[in-house]
């Protein structure tokens, strides 16, 4: 079949895995011509005279869809020349086919450097409609550089699951036309090869998605070779993804699969590494309340941390000031991130943190001091003082007076441009003008507890929108998990609907880091 239009439904499919470039980016135009510079000046530099340059034909017969140093020796066998394979460390001026396919990346990243990435209108709406209608959706490429073009295009938070040349290194995974990397990623999905389907524009993906048994192989033709597409086993064939439809659900919301439904697919993320369990305190670890003091912790909630700091490390990263979450969670082996990750203590009570953050106290004081003058006769509202930050609470105020409060908080911050304001659950906060959040923090703690390893699988459980930042610093290296009822945009890849699932979610991280004896 090819361009009629054709109904993707969940009660006939599963996932749909995403071949990147030529399908989602356009940056397989960009490909080419790194890969034409990088050939046509090896090869007149060699044959001097006599050489036939590198053109579309070659692209996608010989290099298209495959690891960057086997399309190099690809190219270079049909054209009758060999080169030794070199080392994978071996830099672009080493005449080895890993030093050509150095020097080759060197040429595409200058290309999007100088030209961004360009996506496919078709392709992000098609992955918004999967995802609101409950698909799992993943990204394989072969290409190294897939997660800085996808971050470029601001794509990155659409996919459930990721894979490509780096992993493929890592792994020891065979490269297209083998279906290796597409059957690790629906093994990663939690779905069957049968109930995913392919999206794929070159010919060795498509013979990859036939070899892996994959329910539904679509082949995407934007240069004009669909019939190949279909010889080598494409079911139907599409010239833009627009010809895809999705069957629509009742549910508005938008779909996050829920981390304990989903726990084996957690699960086996993190086979043969060791967790390392990041949390905010409010409305994660407890109930939202009316007054911020009685926010108190769970005898069994408390436990449950013990129990699991006694396998992984903990962080609690928080809003509040760092003294005051450390009190409330009483657990003396754990490391505290008070003021969105200003301030940071360890185990041994050692504090530390960002030091420009020092900085900004004098003029903290002096907000301080104009905000309890301007919101003083508000009934209900109330500033309150951390260290590194201010926050502005609200949730007592009558409606009809919440706009009073926020023209003093824009006020106020107004005056003093080195305070930047943002917001959370019926509170405004004011906090240094510098690049630190929750994400910087979380960030800062994987290197500092040295977790930043492959081996390691960190986790970051929050609810507010202050917490999408730490979501999204997770996004290619660990697990976020959002706690809300009902579902909210996030770049959280898992919900849970509220405290008490939290603990349990946490109960099952203990069983399985128990199991693997770590």
């Amino acid at each position: 079949m090819s361009d009629s239009r054709f109904v993707l439904s969940r009660s006939g499919y599963d996932a749909v895995i995403f071949d990147l470039d030529g399908v989602i980016t356009q940056t397989a135009r960009v490909h080419s011509k790194a890969w034409k510079r990088l050939f046509d000046e090896y090869l007149k530099k060699r044959a001097q005279d006599d050489w036939k340059p590198f053109d579309d034909e070659d692209y996608r017969r010989y290099v298209d869809g495959k690891p960057r140093h086997e399309g190099v020796q690809s190219f270079l066998q049909s054209r009758g020349i060999e080169l030794p394979w070199g080392s994978p460390r071996d830099g672009p001026e080493k005449e080895t086919i890993h030093g050509l396919g150095s020097l080759k990346n060197d040429h595409f990243q200058e290309l999007i450097e100088k030209d961004g990435v360009e996506v496919y209108e078709g392709a992000v709406r098609l992955l918004h409609r999967l995802r609101d209608s409950g698909f799992k959706t993943a990204v394989v490429s072969s290409s190294k550089n897939c997660t800085s073009i996808l971050r470029a295009a601001k794509l990155f938070h659409l996919f459930h699951h990721k894979t490509d040349g780096l992993d493929a290194q890592e792994k020891n995974l065979k490269g297209k036309p083998s279906p290796d990397l597409f059957m690790v990623t629906a093994r990663k999905l939690g779905t069957k090869p049968e109930r995913t389907v392919i999206l794929e524009d070159a010919i060795s993906g498509v013979e990859a998605g036939k070899k892996g048994g994959f329910g539904l192989v679509i082949g995407v033709d934007r240069t004009g070779h669909g019939e190949e597409l279909r010889n080598k086993g494409a079911h139907w064939v599409v010239t833009d993804l627009s010809a895809i439809d999705v069957e629509s659900t009742d549910s508005p919301s938008p779909f996050i699969p829920c981390a304990l439904d989903h726990f084996e697919e957690i699960a086996g993320r993190l086979e043969n590494r060791k967790a390392a369990v990041f949390l905010d305190y409010d409305g994660t670890l407890t109930p939202i309340v009316e007054d911020p003091s009685k926010a108190v912790l769970a005898d069994d909630m408390r436990s449950v941390l013990m129990q699991l700091g006694e396998h992984v490390p903990i962080a609690i990263i928080s809003g509040r000031d760092r003294p005051d979450v450390q009190r409330l969670v009483g657990i003396g082996n754990i490391y505290y991130a008070g003021s969105h990750g200003f301030d940071i203590c360890g185990p041994d009570g050692e504090e530390t943190g960002p030091e420009q953050g020092k900085d900004f106290l004098p003029v903290l004081d002096e907000a301080e001091k104009e905000l309890q003058e301007r919101i003083g006769g508000i009934s209900g509202a109330w500033v309150e003082r951390k260290k590194f930050s201010i926050a502005i609470h609200y949730r007592k105020v009558e409606e009809s007076k919440t706009s009073r409060v926020k023209e003093a908080v824009d006020k106020v911050a107004g005056i003093h441009p080195e305070l930047r304001q943002s917001g959370g659950k019926k509170i405004f906060e004011l906090q240094p003008q510098m690049d630190w959040h929750k994400g910087r923090a979380l960030t800062w703690l994987l290197e500092k507890l040295e977790l930043d390893k492959p081996h390691v699988m960190p986790f970051y459980l929050g609810d507010d929108v202050t917490d999408e930042d730490a979501f999204a610093s997770l996004k290619d290296r660990g697990i976020g998990v959002v706690v809300m009822d009902p579902p909210r945009d996030t770049e959280a890849q898992y919900r849970l609907k509220d405290t008490s699932e939290v603990k349990q979610f946490l109960q099952k991280l203990l069983s399985v880091q128990k199991e693997g004896g770590t």
